[in-house]
Parts: structure tokens; sequence; C-alpha cells
């Protein structure tokens, strides 16, 4: 119920993923390790749900605010962009499909092992 306790822990996870990340000259990003120590955290039962819960739903509701540094950056290289176009949606269409097709067969794995 405690604002300030539910920022405190997922900040503080943040710092940690981010702080390990860089520690361990990790390739992945400090803000995933931190959602993964987190997630570690309230599986374990060492962190309660309704600790952050608030807090987290405030951050998912306000998501589309986090996409416009992204989104300004894409108009900055727009040029590059152009000079890149048919890698970029060759990859973006194949990664579709791949996707596509693995989360299909995924489904119809797990629809007949239920059956």
């Amino acid at each position: 119920m405690n604002p300030y306790r539910g920022l405190a822990i997922i900040f503080g996870f943040y710092a940690l993923g981010e702080f390990t990340s860089f520690a361990l000259n990790l390739t992945i990003p400090g803000s995933v390790l931190g959602m993964l120590f987190l997630l570690g955290a309230l599986l374990a039962g060492l962190i309660k749900l309704d600790w952050v819960e608030n807090e987290a739903e405030f951050f998912v509701r306000n998501m589309s605010v986090m996409f416009i540094p992204p989104g300004v950056g894409i108009v900055s290289y727009i040029g590059l962009i152009k000079s890149q176009a048919v890698p970029i949606f060759a990859a973006l269409i194949l990664s579709f499909l791949i996707t596509l097709l693995v989360t299909a067969k995924t489904v119809e794995f797990l629809r007949r092992e239920e059956g």
C-alpha cells in the first residue's frame, strides 16, 4: 500500500540489474536483469505482490511515454534507415514469419499434450 516502498523495490531491482550487467560486463541489459531478479524475488516469496502491484500497474498504464525517445531517434536517423530499408524490412518480415511459425507449433504441441 505504501507507494514509496513499491517504487524503492522496483528501482532497487533496476539498479541491481544495471550494476550486475556493468560489473560482469554482460550483453544483457541491466533493466532486463532487474526484471528477472524481481521476478525471482516474487516467485521465492521474498517480495509480496501487494508491495509493488500498484506502482507496476502505473508504469504499464503510462508505457507509451517510454516510446517517445526511440521515436525521436528513428526520425533523426531516417536517412540511414532509408538507405538500409531492404535489409530492415527483410529482417522484420522474416522474424515475423518465424515468430508466427514457432507460436503456432507451440500452441499445436501444447493442445496435443492436453487432449
